[in-house]
Formats: structure tokens, sequence, C-alpha cells
């Protein structure tokens, strides 16, 4: 089979087609042949791990890549080639290079590479023997940010994005015995990038999560969807896709703890949609049931545990399984207690939603982009609510058609891999966004995007509020008509003075559920002051006393999300002695200590149980 190298521009220019087209709601054909739609369901598929140590090698020029005019190479550092005579010339060596663990990000494995942003190369051999009849996908959980993948050499898939799954079929690069896969990663920045060229938070670069090679049949489920019906709650919706267009493939349905067994039949285009009797237990963070559910075909099982409810606005309420529910949550970013780096492992998780759960929590911002399989699941499991983000951050590139495309096929990415958690109730399309018609554009196709996918969650984004005078604050979006829920984020005590928080009124001119997805203040653990001197617990602790006072009066408050769980890695906070490359705006200190405004917070939270 053919293999080409792509470049980022052709790569776009081929989304961009389909853009101009009008097919932009549809699922995006590959550009290689080896690639396929994204497998739902991978942890519980027949899998083998290729976590582990992989070399790797610094290419600060890229000239594994290109050659010395900048064009592509078709002997780059993907070939893996070795001297076969004494005078050969081939300046790298795999097999020579030091080794890093996997998953995992340079930034903390390699101290030399604590701020570098470009390319790395990493490399894995692996022994393989096919299954007679199967076929192998290449799954990676997640790659910062922009990855080239080979397979002995040949060019399997490239795919743009950090922080959502991809696959690619290499059954046909695959031999017996022993094989490699090389992967290109670049964490650099650009301005049309999903995030751009600002963020506030640390750019982990390197194969962030799971590496697996995913045994398959020759036609097998490439996805489906259980979930409850919203308005019968005696009824589950359920479809499914297989790989191909195969008609009269017979699928059989199991849920035993519920006495369901369907068996239902493919379509022309390999599709199933229909509905099904059942009495489920609702899930909810007080009893977050989940019941096993088998798919059945060929012979062959994939099952998952999968919980039902349904979540709902009416008014300024938020609805979960008909019931009003307060959001009692904190915003989490995707980084490891203790010394900071990319959280990529339940212990990962546990350690974080236990601090969530300790808080009080019945609810998380997974901000500000889709976090690890491990941490949705865990969270389902513990009973916890999830908001779910892509990372449409600032200021983005709003009318470059190749930056829709890519935030389009994140948002896509992160509602497939998840749509069968109970515990996600949230789709967030963006963060912090300058209102203008470009803009509103841009979030209006995602939003309904989003929606077209699946129409069992909400949806929603923080917001910016405008000050019409110097103490009351309006809010006015034109995306109100697109969201479900209206949140926003304010910091009344951090950004202006924290005594203005008693005289601030609030005017949310829609008839929506409001929850205030970001507020708060830094504090470095341990150190103490005056409750006006920055940067102590005091002031922390006394600006979240002020800010939910404020809070209180917000007619139809239905949640917060207060800034954050704890301290986290940023280059853009840089005061020495102090943040020394930390946002100190966590509630806990990177090492899980409490500040004192752990417990202000905790304190209201059991008010609003």
């Amino acid at each position: 089979m053919k293999s080409n190298i792509y470049t980022l521009k052709e790569v776009m220019h081929h989304f961009r087609s389909l853009l101009l087209a009008g097919l932009m709601a549809c699922a995006m054909p590959p550009l290689f042949a080896q690639e396929v739609p994204l497998i739902g369901n991978v942890l519980n598929r027949q899998v083998t791990s290729l976590n582990g140590e992989w070399n790797y090698i610094v290419d600060v020029q890229e000239e594994g890549y290109y050659d010395y005019r900048m064009n592509p190479s078709r002997n780059g550092f993907f070939v893996n080639a070795k001297p076969q005579k004494p005078e050969d010339l081939i300046e790298y060596d795999f097999d020579a290079a030091p080794t890093m663990p996997i998953p995992s990000d340079w930034n903390t494995r390699d101290e030399r590479l604590f701020f570098y942003e470009g390319t790395v190369w990493f490399k894995r051999s692996f022994a393989y023997h096919p299954t007679e009849g199967h076929r192998t996908l290449l799954y990676f959980g997640a790659v910062n940010y922009d990855a080239h993948v080979y397979v002995n050499g040949k060019k399997v898939g490239h795919h743009i994005g950090g922080f959502t799954p991809f696959n690619m079929d290499v059954t046909e690069r695959l031999k017996e015995g022993e094989n490699v896969v090389i992967v290109k990663v670049d964490n650099k920045r650009h301005a049309e990038s999903v995030p751009t060229l600002i963020f506030d938070w640390w750019n982990y670069g390197g194969i962030t999560r799971d590496v697996l090679l995913v045994d398959v049949a020759q036609t097998y489920i490439e996805n489906y969807s259980l979930q409850l019906n919203r308005k019968n709650p005696q009824q589950l919706d359920f479809s499914l896709q297989l790989n191909q267009k195969a008609a009269g493939k017979q699928v059989l349905v199991t849920i035993p703890e519920l006495k369901v067994r369907r068996t239902f039949t493919t379509d022309s285009t390999g599709s199933i949609s229909t509905t099904m009797k059942a009495k489920p237990e609702r899930w909810s963070p007080e009893n977050p049931k989940r019941y096993q559910v088998n798919l059945t075909m060929d012979g062959q099982t994939l099952s998952d545990e999968i919980g039902f409810r349904t979540i709902e606005t009416q008014g300024k309420q938020i609805l979960l399984n008909g019931k009003p529910i307060f959001l009692r949550g904190i915003c989490i970013h995707e980084e490891k207690p203790n010394g900071g780096g990319r959280a990529n492992s339940v212990e990962d998780a546990r350690t974080l939603l236990s601090w969530a759960k300790e808080l009080g929590c019945n609810f998380v911002r997974l901000a500000h982009y889709p976090h690890n399989e491990y941490m949705v699941r865990e969270a389902e499991r513990m009973g916890i609510m999830v908001w779910s983000e892509i990372p449409v951050y600032w200021t983005i590139s709003w009318t470059n058609d190749n930056t829709f495309v890519n935030a389009h096929q994140q948002l896509t990415e992160m509602v497939r891999r998840d749509q069968n958690r109970a515990n996600v109730i949230i789709w967030s399309i963006a963060n912090e966004t300058p209102r203008g018609k470009e803009r509103e554009d841009f979030l209006r196709r995602l939003a309904e995007h989003a929606r077209s996918m699946d129409n069992t969650r909400l949806i929603s984004m923080a917001m910016e509020v405008n000050s019409s005078s110097n103490y009351h604050n309006r809010l006015q979006d034109n995306m109100h008509q697109y969201v479900d829920v209206v949140s926003f984020n304010q910091y009344v005590g951090w950004y202006r003075d924290v005594n203005d928080a008693a005289k601030m009124t609030w005017e949310i001119p829609y008839d929506k559920p409001v929850i205030i997805s970001e507020f708060g203040g830094g504090a470095k653990y341990g150190l103490h002051g005056e409750k006006n001197q920055r940067w102590t617990e005091e002031f922390q602790e006394n600006l979240y006393r002020e800010n939910l006072r404020m809070l209180d009066k917000i007619d139809g408050l239905a949640g917060t999300t207060p800034w954050i769980l704890k301290d986290f890695r940023s280059p853009r906070r840089v005061l020495s002695g102090i943040q020394d490359y930390y946002n100190m705006k966590g509630i806990y200190s990177d090492k899980g200590e409490k500040k004192r405004a752990f417990h202000v917070l905790k304190e209201w939270y059991e008010g609003k149980k």
C-alpha cells in the first residue's frame, strides 16, 4: 500500500474542501488508507499494551522529518535506518538513545526539556503474532499535539489535537515477529491551533496517554450508544455502528440485572437504531448505579458498565432524574499531584477525585480540554458528575476554516469516547472567548454539532460578563440561545478589590440555570498574614467568604466550579518565591495540603445539600 508524507498545510487543505462542500457535520474521511474512525470502549476490548519504555530523540530543527531545504524527507528518522557497511553515515540511532516511560510527558521526565516546545521522536519495538481473520488497530489515548505515526518505516496516520484519542488500522503494516512503531510528536504552539498561542496551563509534550494494539474481527462494533430515553423512563435508546456497511449482522444485547435480552439486525449502512423496554435504577451521586451491558456479534462479546439517568433544565433549574440539583463543583486540571506532570493513570484520577469528594463535591469541571478516560470513568464510579470541555480557549482564529475543523474534530472525539458515561452531564464548547460575530458563528456551529451527536446532555460554555456600572454586572452574550446552561467566570477579589463583592449586583436576563464556572484567587500554602495581604492563606480565605456571600444573591444559581482544586504548573506565573511557574489558585497545594479556603468552601457546600 502506498504511503505518503503529508504536511500540515496539505492536511488542512483536505479538511477545508470538506467544509466548503457543506460536510462539516459528517465524519471526516481518512487521509491515509489505514486511518479509521475512533473505536469506542477500548478499555474493555482485547488489547495489548505498548506502554513502557520508549526510546526518544530530541529533534530541535526537525532534521528527522525535513531535508536542509525544508522539504519532507523520504528517509527521515521514521525509517529507523541502521548502517549496513562500516562507511555508512547515519546520524541517529534509536536503540542507543535514552528511554522514557510511556505514557508520560517529556517536561517532567527529562530536566533538559522542562520548557521545551518542539519535536521529539519516540520508538518502541514489540512482538506481534496475528490472529487469523482478525485486524489490528493502533490506538493512542492522546499525543500532544501534532503526531505523525509510522509502523515498520511506513506512515499510517497523522493526528492533530493534544487531548483526544485516535486510532488507525495497521494490519497490513505489521508482520509476524518484531515490529517497530515510531511517532513524531510536536507540541509547538500556533496561532491557528486549538488551543492557540497563549493558555494558562503547562504545554506538556509527549505521548501522554495509553498506547494499545486492539485486536478486532474483520467486521466489528465500532461504537454504540445506550441511553435512558429523556421522556420515557421505561425505555432505553440504543444505536450501534459497525466499521463497515454490513447489512444483516445480528447483535445480541443483554443486561442481565434488568433481564434484557434482545437481538437486533444491522441495516444496509451497518447501523442499528432502536429502543428497548427496561426499568433501570437511576444513576446519581448518592447512588452511582451501573449495569453490566453485553453486546455479542459473531460469537464475540463486548462488555461495558453503563449507568442510566436523565439531565435537563426547567427554567432556572437543572434537573437530574427529574429533580432539582445544585452542582457543588470544582475545576480540575489534568496534572499529577505531588510534583506536576500530565496525570494519566487510575491512581492519579482517584487521588484528585478523592480530594474533590472530601471537599463535598458532586460535580467537577474538567478544564480546559478532555481529560483521560480513567478520570471520567473513576468519577462515574465515585458518583461525581462531569463538565467536559474542548480547548477553544481565549482568542481562537475564528475565521480560519482549518481551526474550525480542528475544534470540530476534537469535539467529535470527546463525545464519541464518553457518550456512554452517565456522569458526563455537560459538553462545553469554549472558555472566556471575546464576543463578536465571527466567534458566535464558530461556536454556534460547534454547539449545533454537539447537539446533533448527543441530545441527552446539556451544552454550555464559560462566558464573560460586562460591567454596566462599577458594581452592576450584566451578562450579554448572543451564545445564550445555543446553550442550555448559562455559565460565566468572574474574579471579584482577585482582579478587583475584594471589598467590592458585597456591593456587586448581577443581571442574567435569560430564563436558564446559571453556573459560576470560575472564581477564586491565589495563596501559597503555609504563608500567613493579614486578610488584605496577597498570597497569604488568609487573603484567599477572605476572598472565598466574600464571594460566596455574593454568589448567594445571584438569581438562578444552579452550581459553581471555583478555580481550582490544586495548584498547577503554568509558564505565565513567574513570581519568584511565590509562584515559581505555578498557578497558586488551588484550595489544595500540589501536595494535597488544604489551604484555609478549603474549609470555607466545604462549609458552604454542606449548606447546599
